[in-house]
């Protein structure tokens, strides 16, 4: 199912068409454990870009590891249905209960490198998220809320504010990519 969904991806730049065959490659080199954080080299993970109903905002957590404002998401641990994924981790992590995928096509995929880190007292070795990134709807008046042992703060950021926010460089150009893609899918829906 995993291999099905990246290979039937239709990459909308460079950089997706390069990760998504190294995606690929991780697939084939590491076939037991990709899908779990046992693997330290590189394993999946899903990212959300969660957008309110006009599409005009998108809602953010600081993360506390990070030190910046990001989407939410998290790794797959064993659970090849990523879009499940994502879904369950924007739950946990901003207590939005009520959203719904605007498709459940994958949005957007990206290699991301994670700087060694402690988390619950434990190191984490440098590796590499191979995240799948899908688009979900949420309306603004429901209740956020944070969770603490991973971010300090939820809130909903007007588009290019949400970018601006990130003090991470790396992901201010995977959130323009997301953005761009967002106002391509606002032009198909005039049409």
């Amino acid at each position: 199912m995993l291999r099905e969904i990246i290979e039937g991806y239709a990459p909308d730049c460079e950089q997706e068409v390069q990760d998504r065959r190294m995606m690929l490659a991780y697939l084939d080199l590491f076939p037991g454990d990709i899908l779990t954080r046992a693997n330290e080299i590189a394993h999946f993970s899903a990212s959300a870009w969660v957008v309110n109903p006009a599409r005009d905002r998108v809602l953010m957590l600081y993360h506390n590891i990070y030190k910046s404002w990001a989407w939410p998401g998290g790794h797959a641990d064993g659970e090849e249905d990523l879009l499940g994924v994502a879904l369950r981790e924007v739950r946990e992590e901003t207590g939005i209960e009520r959203l719904r995928p605007v498709t459940e096509q994958l949005y957007s995929l990206e290699i991301l490198t994670v700087n060694a880190h402690i988390k619950r007292g434990k190191y984490v070795v440098p590796h590499l998220h191979l995240n799948l990134t899908y688009l979900l709807e949420a309306d603004e008046s429901q209740n956020i809320r944070s969770k603490p042992d991973e971010n300090s703060a939820v809130r909903w950021f007007a588009l290019d504010e949400a970018v601006e926010a990130s003090t991470e460089p790396e992901m201010r150009v995977v959130y323009r990519k997301l953005n761009e893609k967002l106002a391509a899918l606002k032009g198909d829906d005039r049409r």
